[in-house]
Formats: C-alpha cells, structure tokens, sequence
C-alpha cells in the first residue's frame, strides 16, 4: 500500500466543459470516465475542480457525486477576471507540492498550453504529472510537458457521436445531443438516459442468466427462467443467484436530485474492464490484491460477499472457471496475477460481432449491441482496437463485409444485420 501513487486531480472547468460541448458534438462533460481512469494508476487524494459555477450550475451535481470539491471563482464583478481561475488553480497545485510531499503525481485537467509553465516546475520538484484534455481543444505544447496525457474523447466510457454520420447522430442518445436552452436540459435529457441504461441492464443481466444457468445446471433439469447470474446480488447462504429487480415504481421515484450513480453494468465486464485498465497502464503482471483495490477506488462499496463469495480469491475462481479472466501462480499463495484472455485482433472482433448479430435473428439495434457483444466477451473495447467508437466499430465491420449498417428511422437507430 506503501508503494501507492498519490494523485492530486486539478480541473480547469470551463476549458473542459466547453471543449467537450463544442468539439463532441455538445455532448456534456461527465468525470466519471476520467475517474475511472485515475483508479487504476494510483490513490487520489484531492480533486478540486475551478470555475465560476454559476455558468455551470448544472453541472455542480455530477461533480459532487465524484466528491469534487468546487472552487468558485467569480467572474461578474463588474470587471475582467478572464485568467482568475487559472491563477487560483496554479497557486493551489504549487502550494500542495511544497507542502504535501507524499502527493506524488499531479493531474492537470486542462488543454489550455498557459499551464506549461506550471507543468515544467511540479515536474522539476520531482512530481509526476499527467494531463487530461479533450483533443480538439487542446494545444500542442501541453501533452509534450507531461509526464503521460490522457485525451478525454479517447477514455473508456466516453461515446463521441461519428462527424459523418450526419442528421441521425443527435438522436441515438441523449450525451450526444445539443445542449438545449437551461431551463429546458434536465427535463429532457436525463429521462431517455436512463430508460436506456435500464433496458441495456436488464437485457444484458437476462442474457447473462442464461449462458450462467447453462453451464451450472445439471444435464437433466432444464435451466430456470429466473436464474440471475453471479453478476446480481445474492445472499451468501443461496445456493443460486437470486434476481434482484428495481421495480418500475421505486424507478419513478427517484427523483433527479437522487440520481442512481451506478450504471447496473454485470461484475464480470467492470472486472474485464478494470484488469484491461491496469494491463495496459502497468509494465509487470497484475496481482488480485492490486485488481481489488483497484476495484475499490472505482466503487468503494465493492465487495465480493455481496456476489454470494467468501473470499476475493474464490470470486476470481469462479470468472476463471467461465473464462472471463486467468490465474497464475503469483508472489504468494493467496495472491495470483490476474490476466485477460486473449481477445484477438480487429477481424476477430468482427467476427464476434457477426456471430452476436446471427444470434440475434440476424438482425439487432445498435443501441444494445455492445452490451451483447461484452455478455461474449466482458473485456471488450472497441477503443483497445483503436476504434473512438462503436459507431466507428461497427462501420469498420461494414466495410470489411462482416455486417450490414442502415440507418431505420420507424426504430429511430441503426440497425445491424449479418
């Protein structure tokens, strides 16, 4: 634990906001991803993030839920404050590295080159820096001064809508649209989002159920309708996964000031995601212990007995008994690394797309298709295969004749057919 990075977490709000608005076809910027992708390279200690909110009051929620302190800095004083934020941010970052010393890396948020200077000095104090930077709106100079930068489109987790893909982007989901008028957003925005991370969560636990029951269940007795797979809460005495259903009228309850932060994605794709994280963000092999604190930054609640497992251990046994991960003999008996299956190369990719496709009748919605495609293969990212998108993905696959792309307006999406 001794050997942990310390992260300190700097965002230079407005650069990110409007770079994501303007340059991701209006998507909103959201930090889960960037979180994400902090929890594998170490701890972070602090996040404070700069603006002056009154600009970005919607915004103020999604960045508490990530347990970001604000940091207001007005601007309508009657007079130009343009660089103040800035100012505040560098004297902030300059501050906690002479004082903090066990705050080893420092990420900056920002794409604006004005914070070089800074970058060059933290490192000449022998801290570690990365850079967080939507590409477009992102100057040249910056990724070169850091020690690693990260381009906030290209995360896992951010779904930029294709540039060519013309007037039927804005209506596949709501990150993608334009920003409407303030008053008129939250109201039409976060309702389809959710419906849709319902329908894919429920679809996809269903899914899972049944490849789960099939290969659990005895050759004579028929697999249970309602069998849910290890990926849903149980009681640790249940000999099987239980279902575990929000009902539609505690859904409707929910108000938008108790928004559900947790998206339902099944364990074993946040396991293959995470171990994909840490394979490629590390040089060595990844241990169990360092897969579950890892884990744990993600989601501090984690824990493997409300999955029905006594041990960490026991729980990867039973993803490596389905072939979702493998275990090798590690640096202790308790302890083994932890590695991915090997996933293949694009036209392996694009064949599992055409084999998830067929199974579908031959014809599938994009919209859910990547969640099919991970009940496959949990450790899917069309990104690790240099894709921006699944859109992009699944073009690719056109191309190479695997599948059949069309645009269906009665089902307002793409269809896929193979």
């Amino acid at each position: 634990m001794d050997l942990e990075e310390r992260l300190a977490v700097f965002i230079d709000y407005e650069n990110l906001a409007l770079g994501a608005r303007e340059h991701l076809g209006g998507m909103q910027f959201d930090f889960g991803p960037i979180a994400d992708a902090l929890a594998v390279r170490g701890r972070v200690v602090a996040r404070r993030a700069y603006a002056d909110w009154s600009y970005f009051d919607e915004d103020r929620r999604m960045l508490t839920r990530h347990q970001v302190e604000l940091i207001e800095m007005t601007q309508r004083m009657g007079a130009s404050r343009k660089n103040a934020a800035d100012i505040k941010m560098v004297v902030d970052a300059i501050e906690m590295a002479f004082e903090r010393d066990y705050i080893s890396t420092f990420v900056m948020c920002t794409g604006d080159s004005d914070f070089s200077p800074l970058v060059h000095k933290l490192r000449e104090l022998n801290k570690r820096v990365i850079g967080v930077g939507v590409e477009k709106s992102t100057s040249r100079l910056l990724p070169a001064a850091c020690d690693e930068f990260l381009f906030y489109d290209r995360l896992e987790g951010v779904e930029v809508p294709d540039e060519d893909q013309g007037a039927p982007a804005p209506k596949r989901g709501s990150r993608a649209r334009k920003a409407p008028a303030t008053t008129e957003r939250s109201g039409t925005q976060k309702a389809p989002s959710t419906s849709r991370r319902t329908k894919a969560a429920e679809a996809v636990a269903e899914a899972v159920a049944e490849a789960v029951a099939e290969t659990t269940a005895p050759e004579t007795a028929a697999p249970e309708p309602e069998t849910k797979p290890a990926t849903r809460r149980r009681r640790k005495s249940e000999p099987a996964p239980a279902p575990v259903e929000v009902a539609p009228e505690a859904e409707a309850d929910v108000s938008e000031h108790d928004e559900v932060v947790s998206d339902d994605v099944p364990m074993e794709v946040r396991v293959a995601q995470t171990l994909a994280d840490l394979q490629s963000s590390t040089s060595g092999a990844v241990t169990a212990s360092a897969l579950k604190r890892t884990l744990l930054r993600k989601d501090p609640t984690f824990s493997e007995s409300d999955y029905g497992f006594r041990t960490f251990g026991e729980f990867l046994r039973f993803l490596a008994d389905r072939g979702f991960v493998e275990l090798a003999a590690g640096p202790s008996a308790g302890d083994p690394e932890v590695s991915l299956p090997e996933q293949g190369d694009t036209d392996a990719a694009f064949a599992l797309l055409r084999d998830v496709v067929q199974e579908a009748n031959g014809s599938a919605a994009l919209s859910g298709l990547k969640n099919a495609v991970r009940k496959r293969r949990p450790d899917f990212s069309e990104k690790a295969l240099g894709f921006r998108g699944f859109l992009q993905f699944a073009k690719a696959a056109e191309t190479a004749g695997t599948v059949s792309l069309a645009w269906d307006d009665d089902a307002d999406d793409y269809l896929v057919t193979a």
